[in-house]
């Protein structure tokens, strides 16, 4: 009887353990079975490399929407990354207790905020204040990039902090023997170790910026042209899906799902170049 719900348990843990693969299965097969022939019919250079976005006139060149999507997210990085890498040091190894029970709450209540309230945010508070300050008509490449620094911030800092939580204390004492202050101790010694952790927390807000579409809609300007500098407007590529598969149809609609192939590429490049950088670190 005992072997017998063991069996049981190891078959539905199976189960569990499987039912990510077959969904990541799945996704690949209908997205690849619908975009690549638009991609095919269309064509590879003209499709990828085409800077015109004109589906009234058979025109279907996606490179401004991933530049767009680049430039985004690249400024994303600058913002969100030292900020949230800092943050996490600070309260993993120099935040006081009552301070940390303040700091904390609010991060984790950054993470579970809506796409959609960020946007709002943005278009209330970022969008005025880009446009008051600096030109423009304020829904711009810089908007969106700001807003998304602010978005990734808790998922690098909650995946830092675990790791710089997770060295063993003995490197900070042994750095510590041999001479060092607490700020070096921690930053040349503490750091270095948990770089593989903290990495991990870079890539995962990098596809959390990537693949954010209502915030980016909202403040970016959704202009499907070239982009032309920060504080001019410009079309992602899941904004590129979201404005336009609700009315999308025959070659229209495919070519839609074929940016989502682009999109799910970039994906898979972002989480392979993480896995060789961990393996490099290591």
């Amino acid at each position: 009887m005992g072997q017998s719900k063991e069996r049981i348990m190891k078959g539905i843990f199976l189960l569990s353990a499987t039912t990510s693969i077959i969904a990541v299965f799945l996704i690949c097969v209908f997205l690849f079975a619908n975009g690549l022939p638009a991609i095919a019919e269309i064509g590879p250079l003209k499709f990828l490399l085409g800077t015109t976005w004109k589906p009234s006139n058979n025109l279907y060149g996606i490179l401004p929407m991933i530049l767009g999507s680049i430039y985004v997210t690249a400024g994303a990085i600058v913002v969100g990354v030292p900020i949230g890498i800092l943050t996490a040091i600070f309260l993993a190894k120099f935040c006081p207790d009552h301070v940390y029970k303040l700091i904390k709450p609010a991060i984790e209540l950054l993470a579970g905020i809506p796409s959609v309230v960020y946007g709002f945010f943005g278009l209330v508070a970022i969008v005025p204040f880009v446009r008051n300050h600096f030109g423009g008509n304020g829904t711009s490449m810089l908007t969106a990039s700001v807003l998304l620094g602010i978005m990734i911030l808790p998922t690098i800092i909650n995946v830092s902090e675990s790791a710089i939580r997770a060295v063993p204390d003995n490197y900070y004492e042994g750095g510590r023997a041999l001479g060092a202050s607490h700020e070096r101790s921690v930053f040349f010694v503490i750091f270095p170790a948990a770089r593989s952790g903290v990495l991990a927390g870079v890539i995962l807000g990098i596809g959390r910026a990537i693949g954010e579409t209502m915030a980016v809609i909202m403040v970016a300007g959704n202009q499907a042209r070239m982009p032309k500098g920060l504080l001019k407007g410009l079309r992602t590529l899941t904004g590129n899906i979201v404005i336009e598969m609700g009315y999308a149809a025959d070659l229209h609609r495919e070519s839609l799902i074929a940016t989502a192939v682009v999109l799910f590429v970039f994906i898979l490049i972002i989480n392979l170049s993480f896995s060789i950088l961990s393996r490099k670190s290591l």
